[in-house]
């Protein structure tokens, strides 16, 4: 007969503080496992919105040097238009017969003339713009031609790391999400984001040395003693971690070992002169002797 599954909520404060420091033992084997691909998968990122970056920049100021083409087009059009009415005005002046026709065909000359000159240089200033968005864009296309190869010789080390360590990886995952399910639901989010919150993903930790084996700051007496109680859960009070005691989380507490000092006693004053003036007295008695 199957046995039935135990409600987390149900369980003691002991299974539920063993399961979570076992569910973070696991992640921590994850957090191992990232750390093996180091700072690739954020150069990739980066890589990939600098790239992206220089394609939209690309498209942006081609669309402006197409621009800049229709107004060379149309300024040289223009000049087209005033130039064959400039020589009809020219034709005219040889069959006027008045001075007032005459002056008119000359202000219109005039006029003409001035728009011409006028869109020469507006076709110079329009074709300096297009010869710096064509730099532009020549720039930025190599650019994105020696980025995509960074991007794609970054990938490709990712790959290699992520092959090795997928397997690993992925059966972490899976007995971190059974025991996911054995956690109350309240407690385990309460976890998650302290693990969030801490710069190396400890969300538990057992006391070491009498102080918390996150923040290594002093735990008092009374608090080691609740910890190893295990009647309710306790967390440091300057990190925010879980506190468990080292016996739950498997590791044996080394006892303090107790060195035995020597004591070297100096001989005194009264017992050094009794030594010196006893050395000549056994000397003698030797020599009466022989």
């Amino acid at each position: 007969m199957a046995k039935k599954k135990e409600n987390p909520a149900d369980m003691s404060v002991e299974s539920k503080l063993k399961t979570l420091f076992q569910l973070q033992t696991l992640l921590t084997e994850i957090d191992d496992i990232k750390t093996l691909r180091g700072e690739l998968p954020l150069e990739v990122e980066d890589l990939e919105d600098e790239i992206e970056g220089l394609r939209t920049r690309i498209e942006k100021t081609q669309n402006e040097a197409n621009e800049i083409r229709r107004e060379i087009n149309s300024f040289k059009n223009t000049y087209e238009i005033d130039k064959g009415k400039a020589e009809n005005y020219k034709r005219q002046l040889d069959t006027v017969r008045s001075n007032r026709d005459f002056d008119v065909l000359n202000r219109e000359i005039e006029y003409v003339t001035s728009d011409m000159e006028l869109c020469n240089k507006r076709i110079k200033e329009h074709q300096e713009q297009l010869a710096e968005r064509e730099k532009l864009i020549e720039q930025s296309q190599t650019n994105l031609e020696e980025r995509s190869k960074d991007l794609d010789i970054k990938k490709n080390e990712l790959d290699d790391i992520i092959a090795e360590t997928k397997a690993d990886e992925e059966k972490l995952r899976e007995k971190a999400k059974d025991l996911e399910l054995n956690i109350d639901e309240r407690l385990l989010t309460s976890f998650k984001r302290i693990r969030k919150n801490t710069h190396n993903g400890l969300g538990i930790v057992y006391v070491q040395r009498d102080s918390c084996g996150g923040c290594f700051a002093k735990i008092p007496p009374q608090r080691q003693l609740d910890v190893r109680m295990r009647k309710k859960i306790i967390v440091c009070e300057y990190c925010g971690r879980i506190l468990i005691d080292p016996e739950l989380a498997g590791v044996k507490p080394n006892a303090p070992v107790e060195e035995k000092k020597t004591k070297r006693r100096r001989p005194s004053t009264r017992k050094a002169a009794d030594t010196k003036t006893a050395e000549p007295q056994t000397t003698e008695e030797t020599a009466s002797e022989e």
